[in-house]
């Protein structure tokens, strides 16, 4: 298990408890959650946290905070994480970020998911990295893009834990395989 990894404006690293009210107010906003089901709570956020740190240990990689390297701000996460519902591509480790709204537009969320790339490539060697999100998510559409992952349409899915008729529970499948 790697305890962080670099890049040349962040810092991976593992969660601190200086990150949970940062951690909050990311989550509460809901410019950063809109392609969520809803905003979180303090109590969800705290559970968030909670998983997170049960994922690294039983995993031994997971979603790391990210810190800006200059200031030492918490920013959000950039990581990999084991999709935890069935699904077709089942088996699968996920690569994903969420970054707070001021941190958006800055090349950040490719920075950090690059490291974490090569990481899960080189150093786990895990042989494809998957994502998803709803199809109206042209952001993280982008990163995606620019990590060299490929939209997979026919394994696009019906997120099983939405309901059916939720606007979100569609979803767009991407890979990225290892080079």
């Amino acid at each position: 298990m790697t305890d962080s990894l670099t890049t040349p404006r962040l810092l991976l690293r593992p969660w601190r408890e200086s990150d949970r009210l940062p951690f909050q107010e990311l989550n509460a906003d809901p410019r950063v959650m809109e392609f969520y089901p809803a905003t979180l709570t303090p109590a969800e956020t705290a559970a968030s946290i909670l998983r997170i740190r049960n994922h690294f240990e039983r995993h031994g990689f997971g979603l790391f905070a990210a810190e800006l390297r200059e200031s030492g701000a918490f920013i959000g996460y950039v990581g990999l994480s084991v999709t935890s519902f069935a699904a077709h591509f089942m088996p699968s480790v996920e690569i994903g970020w969420r970054l707070a709204f001021d941190r958006w537009g800055t090349g950040l969320a490719t920075e950090g998911a690059r490291a974490v790339a090569d990481y899960a490539f080189q150093t786990l060697k895990l042989p494809t990295l998957v994502s998803f999100t709803a199809p109206a998510n042209q952001r993280s559409r982008r990163v995606m893009e620019k990590l060299g992952m490929v939209h997979d349409p026919a394994g696009d899915f019906d997120h099983p834990n939405l309901p059916a008729g939720h606007p979100l529970r569609r979803h767009v499948l991407y890979r990225l395989n290892a080079p």
